[in-house]
């Protein structure tokens, strides 16, 4: 059975866009190899992101993880699916997009791209992990990680904590919910 993780990089204020979704703050950070990164590249086998993670991955590198994998790539939108690109699969529904891409996946991870895909799959119990890069970086404003006022707490365990390239990793287990009334 496929893992589902939610993976991204995120501003160490806990912004993962800048205003407007932003993502230029990304360049020009320092870079280096990543174990954490290169083991999940060679685990992934499906990725399921929403509409506005879609148009900026196809029009800037064409691929995701910049082309460094070619796994079936499941986009949550109401978009024709007439219209998806080559390699990626349109589903009207978040559920049918997990469930397409664990069965694409095999045994291996499906990656969840984009905060808001990410915090509906959350929502609706199809979350299993969440990996998150933090970047040596100060944004102020923009996208934050999981931003749901007023939203169930859900604890995490930790998996693996690491420093490469001059970013933290923190991998965590999606946990119990919290209840906020106790």
């Amino acid at each position: 059975m496929a893992q589902v993780l939610f993976h991204i990089t995120m501003s160490l204020d806990g912004f993962v866009a800048g205003p407007a979704d932003d993502m230029s703050w990304l360049r020009g950070l320092p870079t280096g190899p990543n174990p954490v990164v290169e083991r999940l590249l060679g685990e992934l086998g499906a990725v399921v992101m929403g509409h506005n993670t879609y148009a900026p991955a196809t029009t800037a590198e064409g691929e995701v993880y910049g082309g460094r994998v070619r796994v079936p790539v499941f986009v949550v939108t109401r978009d024709d699916p007439a219209s998806a690109e080559p390699g990626f699969t349109f589903e009207p529904d978040l559920r049918t997009a997990v469930t397409s891409a664990s069965s694409a996946a095999g045994n291996g991870c499906v990656a969840v791209l984009g905060p808001t895909t990410a915090r509906r799959c959350l929502e609706a119990g199809l979350l299993d992990e969440v990996l998150v890069h933090v970047a040596p970086i100060l944004l102020g404003d923009g996208v934050r990680l999981f931003d749901h006022p007023g939203g169930t707490q859900i604890r995490l365990q930790p998996v693996e904590l690491s420093t490469a390239g001059g970013f933290g990793t923190f991998r965590y287990r999606v946990g119990s919910v919290v209840d906020s009334r106790a």
